[in-house]
């Protein structure tokens, strides 16, 4: 799977590890940084990590930053992606089975590289579910989507 990776300042530690696993599991991982704990910000990071799944050069994206919170709320800015926060493995899967997730993201400071490894693999091999429930509901979700940004531009109302 082609895989995009980013991080803050305190992703990086979490960050290079995981794209070592990633590559070793056989994905083709393009790293967005950053590359030194040097201080940055994350919606930056974010924001070409996300383009990067939107215009089809990954199949699915990973934020690394402190708590993963930071990361989770500016890739859900962007358009038609879906972030999740995810700290366990039930997480993991179900966001994607169930909310059609395109990008995880993850606390560097609040899990180690072992639970890091088990969620991304999780992650990874999770697939959206073909139940007709779930596809209204992230139609729904893609509905919000566009009223917020037709509001956006013709003011609310």
């Amino acid at each position: 799977m082609k895989i995009a990776i980013g991080g803050d300042h305190a992703g990086f530690p979490l960050k290079g590890p995981l794209v070592q696993f990633l590559q070793t599991e056989g994905h083709e991982v393009t790293d967005y940084g950053t590359f030194s704990p040097d201080p940055v910000d994350f919606p930056d990071i974010a924001q070409v990590v996300c383009d990067a799944v939107r215009n089809g050069a990954a199949e699915r994206g990973i934020m690394v930053c402190g708590s993963g919170a930071g990361a989770c709320i500016a890739a859900n800015k962007v358009p038609r992606i879906r972030a999740a926060l995810c700290h366990d493995t039930y997480t993991a899967h179900q966001c994607v089975e169930h909310d059609d997730v395109n990008v995880l993201c993850i606390g560097a400071q609040i899990i180690g590289i072992a639970m890091a490894e088990e969620i991304v693999s999780t992650f990874l091999a999770a697939r959206f579910s073909t139940q007709v429930d779930f596809h209204r509901r992230v139609a729904k979700l893609s509905d919000m989507e566009l009223r917020a940004a037709k509001e956006l531009c013709d003011g609310p109302g």
